[in-house]
């Protein structure tokens, strides 16, 4: 799936399903279908399937603002 694909079917609001890929100081990462967004202040250890609601896309940088559901 392309980036324009994933902003096409998504958008501020949609809760989608990912994996936790990383955890840093100021939140965790999660990918879904193939691209990775942060969730803010968040702490689930990685590799766990987490549900995520889309806060924000930014289409020019291709990332994505998530917050748990």
């Amino acid at each position: 799936m392309s980036w324009q694909d994933f902003v096409a079917r998504h958008h501020v609001g949609d809760v989608i399903e990912g994996v936790v890929t990383d955890q840093v100081p100021f939140g965790s990462f999660v990918e879904s279908e193939g691209f990775t967004g942060l969730a803010h202040q968040q702490t689930w250890p990685v590799g766990a399937r987490v549900s995520v609601r889309i806060l924000a896309i930014d289409p020019e940088n291709q990332r994505f603002s998530l917050a748990p559901v």
